[in-house]
């Protein structure tokens, strides 16, 4: 007896084992070639990159430090309360600010500034800051996270579209040559 011609129940199961397998290999693989290509895609100006108002600089009074927010300008419609993300505005002088991320530099509590003692404090593991950032004790080992600034228009800007990073922090000031950027 001879077996009748056509597809067999096993190429089926073994094409469609096959096509299951190239889906998942293909699924994989975006996120990763994605993430590879990343930097290249950076450099050519597709980073999620954005300045962002804080206010009119006056809202900030010089020699103070004030907590301020900003839309995260890389927000979907799901995020919600969460895209309004916080910082610390210190106006130093003139035309001179520093802003802060609002998280520590250790494990990313929030820190809290307080003014009678001129320091900002992590309640999580005691880490404290000088009013410039810089460590002034505890487990971090940096200083606050820096993010990069400007006045237009009477407008204080800053760069949000990455968190500021040790990384990005050092790669900024070489490009810019300092934290201000004019």
């Amino acid at each position: 007896m001879s077996e009748p011609e056509g597809v067999s129940r096993r190429g089926v199961f073994v094409k469609l084992g096959l096509l299951f397998n190239g889906a998942v290999a293909v699924a994989l693989a975006v996120p990763v070639v994605r993430y590879l290509l990343s930097p290249v895609l950076r450099a050519h100006g597709t980073a999620d990159e954005a300045w962002v108002s804080l206010g009119p600089a006056m809202r900030f009074p010089a020699g103070q430090t004030r907590l301020a927010t900003y839309q995260n300008p890389v927000a979907r419609p799901s995020d919600g309360a969460t895209a309004q993300l916080p910082c610390w505005v210190r106006h130093v002088e003139g035309e001179k600010f520093q802003v802060f991320a609002i998280n520590c530099a250790h494990l990313g509590c929030p820190v809290r500034w307080f003014p009678q003692s001129s320091l900002f404090m992590c309640p999580c593991h005691g880490g404290v800051y000088y009013a410039d950032g810089s460590r002034a004790s505890g487990p971090p080992e940096r200083g606050l996270f820096e993010y990069r600034w400007k006045v237009e228009k009477g407008e204080l800007l800053i760069e949000a579209g990455e968190l500021p990073t040790p990384g990005g922090r050092a790669l900024a000031s070489l490009a810019a040559g300092s934290s201000r950027c004019a």
